[in-house]
């Protein structure tokens, strides 16, 4: 099932999008490790936006990330299907154990799940 769906921004400055989503727009900084920056509110929705410059531990930057409460059984279906494993299912440092796969249209989708 999913849980929830980020979409991601590749950005080579993390603070280009400050006056429009924090200034104009309101939103907290929820996470900020250098390479990455996420925008958002404590509101039930959970909206967020990332600005990243790489996808972590040198990984490109997917084009989409979806939070799932699975991963074993959606990284084993994956796999059944023949969809392409781009990043094998790793625990990340920063807490989340996830996958890069390319979807049927040539996405690169990050699955993922916190620790």
């Amino acid at each position: 099932m999913v849980k929830r769906i980020v979409a991601n921004i590749k950005t080579d400055n993390l603070a280009k999008g400050n006056l429009f989503y924090q200034d104009i727009l309101e939103l907290d900084v929820l996470m900020d490790h250098g390479w990455i920056k996420t925008l958002g509110t404590d509101e039930e929705a959970n909206v967020q936006i990332s600005f990243a410059q790489q996808g972590g531990n040198e990984t490109e930057v997917p084009d989409l990330s979806i939070e799932v409460d699975n991963i074993e059984k959606i990284y084993d279906k994956m796999k059944k299907e023949g969809f392409k494993i781009v990043y094998d299912i790793t625990n990340e440092d920063w807490g989340v154990r996830r996958f890069f796969v390319k979807d049927p249209f040539g996405k690169v989708i990050n699955i993922l799940s916190h620790q």
